[in-house]
Formats: C-alpha cells, sequence, structure tokens
C-alpha cells in the first residue's frame, strides 16, 4: 500500500477567471496532469482497516448545505430495490441523520458503512445507489450524488485576496485532496488513494477524466483554459514537478510502505 510523502514540489498556475474578472483560478497543475485514477472495487484498500469494499464511504457522506440535501433527496426518491439494496432499511427511519461531530447532516451509517452503499453480493451490484442511478437514467453521478462524494479526491477553497491598490480578488483554488483534507483524523486513514501509486495508472490524467466535475466546480470557460494550460504542460518531456506517485517518476520507489 505503498504512500509518497504528503510534501513535494508542486506547480502551480493562475489566471484570470474568463467568466469573471474578479475570480482568479489557482490550479494545482502536478495534481491534475498526474495519472491518478479511482480504483474501487479494483484494488482501493479503503480508508479504514479490515474494509476495503466501502472504498471512502465508510463514515457516509456530509452535506455541503441546504440545497446539497435538497438535491440528493430528490433522487433519493427515485431509487427502486433493484438500485438500492438498503431502501427497506431506509423506510423505517430516514436515511439522514445528524452529525455529532459536526454542525449539519450526513448519510446514516448501516452495518457499519454509509447507507447509500451496496455491499458485495447484492444483486443490484456493490458501489454507491446513487452512482447507480446516474448511470441507469444516462446522467452524469455529480447530478445525484452528494457534493463530497463527486468532487473527491479534487478539492475547491475560496479566499479573498486584497491587492496593494486596496482591490480584491476571489481566489479559487482547485487542488489535490490529500490526507490533509479531511483534517487532522486525515492522517489516521488507513489508507488514501491520492497519494499511492497503485491509484496512479489512469488512462488519462485527472483535469481530462474529472472534466465534467472540473467543469462543474469552476465553469466550463476557466476549465477550458485550465485544460489549455494542462495540455500544454503534459507535453514537456520532462514533465516539472511531476507527481511522486505517477509510474517512472525518480521519488516514486521512495514511497512510504
Amino acid at each position: 500500500m505503498n504512500e509518497v510523502p504528503l510534501n513535494f514540489p508542486r506547480a502551480w498556475v493562475e489566471f484570470t477567471d474568463p467568466a469573471n474578472e474578479d475570480q482568479v483560478v489557482r490550479a494545482d497543475l502536478t495534481w491534475l496532469t498526474s495519472r491518478w485514477t479511482c480504483i474501487f472495487g479494483q484494488g482501493c484498500h479503503g480508508i479504514v482497516a479490515g474494509r476495503p469494499d466501502d472504498g471512502c464511504c465508510t463514515h457516509g457522506a456530509h452535506f455541503a448545505d441546504k440545497d446539497d440535501e435538497r438535491r440528493v433527496r430528490r433522487w433519493v426518491k427515485q431509487l427502486t430495490d433493484e438500485d438500492w439494496q438498503y431502501k427497506a432499511e431506509a423506510r423505517l427511519g430516514d436515511w439522514i441523520e445528524d452529525d455529532p461531530d459536526e454542525a449539519g447532516k450526513k448519510t446514516r451509517v448501516v452495518d457499519g458503512a454509509c447507507i447509500m452503499l451496496n455491499r458485495p453480493g447484492f444483486a443490484g451490484g456493490a458501489g454507491c445507489a446513487l452512482h447507480k442511478l446516474a448511470l441507469r437514467i444516462g446522467e452524469h453521478p455529480l447530478v445525484t450524488k452528494p457534493d463530497v462524494c463527486w468532487q473527491l479526491p479534487v478539492r475547491r477553497t475560496y479566499r479573498w485576496v486584497d491587492r496593494p491598490d486596496d482591490t480584491k480578488y476571489l481566489e479559487i483554488t482547485i487542488g489535490e485532496y490529500d490526507r490533509r483534507g479531511w483534517g487532522p483524523g486525515g492522517h489516521d486513514l488507513h489508507w488514501w488513494c491520492t497519494g499511492s501509486t497503485q491509484a496512479h495508472h489512469g488512462a488519462e490524467p485527472v483535469y481530462l477524466s474529472y472534466a465534467p466535475e472540473l467543469i462543474e466546480l469552476i465553469g466550463e470557460p476557466a476549465y477550458k483554459e485550465l485544460a489549455a494550460i494542462c495540455e500544454e504542460r503534459d507535453r514537456s518531456r520532462p514533465v516539472p514537478a511531476p507527481h511522486p506517485a505517477d509510474p517512472g517518476t525518480p521519488t516514486e520507489a521512495g514511497a512510504a510502505g
């Protein structure tokens, strides 16, 4: 379960959002041009020891806000017994619960993992019921799933930046959701995929494989500019500041076991 160290050189780019001159996109090119890919059900070790089949779904999904919760509630009403292993369980009580550690709500944990997670052996197939619904009706899973679920492992943050001339702009940062993105507890996760050499063998770089998610996060005009920058970087040989978990990088051999 090799993972590279958290701190390593990264290449960043900043550019003004073409759709809003008061916004600047700051993007981690090292992450976006890496070959990370989700390996859920294909060698994922899970974030809790002994529960590899949960992936990152063990603790349930925290809703970003009330709009996020309302949107997901509408899609949950469309889930069938074939889509959702725990639909009968949800009828006995709401599938949402209060988060005891943070303000807000989250999906319930049932049998040790998110109530939306179909377990191996379920006739409808293992994995997220909302993900399965999206594929069945021809939608992208970001439409049906909680925000945190489709955004991972891309992390979007905001901050206002003051310029010396007393103007300011909103900085939107797009980067890797590494262990630290989970807060202090992230260091205690059994395994996390973004720094694992085992999850860095995607056919496409992240900026292409996660194009729909990135468009949703920063808008299509900003994504087009970002993709052009990433493409130019991806053609470089050698690539400056590559992700150390990518195959063939000099530091890959130094990953921690």
